[in-house]
């Protein structure tokens, strides 16, 4: 089966996704239904290797059940999906699909409020978390040059030693998002990142993305439209639980089925 994507030619050969041509993140005809209602409705996008790739669309689009989906948390009834050149989600379970390299961030930040930010990372790190581990372990000089970078990509290296609790809204989202990056997942999934931030934590926030697209694949769900329009290299809209318009923010902006439908201008 040969299926052209939003970044090229796709093909499925024995149960398996070339993905030569860079998409990392293949869904192809995703039905989910609740009581008969379809939350996703014969839904396939693409997402390019290393891309920031944007999903927009007003409530009850499906955004956030496409997520449950990639993350294994909900099952869809019919359909494919694939992370990579073979790794079927759909035969995963959710700790099993974290593990593969898909990280998520929900809209409210879950952090460890009574930690510092140093034992959040430390905590968050890919390692045995076994009893053992949390009662003797000693983190390795490589892993404590891994917590330096990861506090310096956030912003937070001065925060080291403050507890988590104390942090302002938009810095408890950055923590959230380098306890993502502690287990270095190669797909990061960030549901509306920037929901109560002020505009300067926005810009911030903008940057730190822009700064984490290339060497790892990034999809933000979003309602703000102007910090869409900022970090965006891709942008897919949904409308009720379908793929209504992609393409570059500029072209999706003045696409006359987006403005009907959720822009509204």
């Amino acid at each position: 089966m040969a299926l052209n994507g939003a970044y090229g030619h796709i093909a499925k050969k024995d149960g398996m996704v070339d993905t030569s041509h860079r998409t990392v993140l293949y869904v192809d005809g995703v039905t989910v239904s609740f009581d008969g209602f379809k939350a996703l409705d014969d839904l396939s996008l693409y997402v390019d290797d290393g891309n920031l790739h944007c999903i927009i669309g007003p409530n009850g689009a499906g955004k956030t059940t496409l997520l449950d989906v990639i993350t294994g948390k909900t099952r869809p009834d019919t359909g494919s999906l694939f992370y990579g050149q073979s790794i079927d989600l759909s035969k995963l379970s959710e700790s099993e699909i974290a593990q593969a390299g898909i990280g998520r961030k929900f809209q409210k930040p879950t952090v460890f409020e009574h930690h510092t930010l140093f034992e959040n990372l430390e905590l968050a790190l890919k390692c045995n978390k076994g009893v053992w581990h949390s009662l003797f372990g000693i983190l390795t000089p490589i892993q404590r040059r891994r917590i330096a970078e990861v506090l310096e990509t956030i912003g937070l290296t001065d925060q080291v030693d403050q507890k988590a609790g104390l942090l302002s809204h938009g810095q408890k989202q950055w923590l959230e998002i380098g306890m993502l990056l502690m287990q270095d997942p190669g797909l990061l999934l960030l549901d509306e990142p920037v929901a109560g931030m002020t505009p300067q934590e926005i810009e911030t926030s903008a940057n730190l993305l822009k700064s984490l697209s290339g060497e790892r694949t990034v999809v933000v769900v979003e309602h703000d439209m102007e910090f869409v329009r900022a970090i965006a290299q891709w942008v897919t809209v949904l409308h009720e639980g379908r793929v209504l318009a992609e393409g570059k923010m500029d072209e999706v902006q003045h696409n006359p089925k987006v403005i009907e439908v959720y822009l509204g201008e």
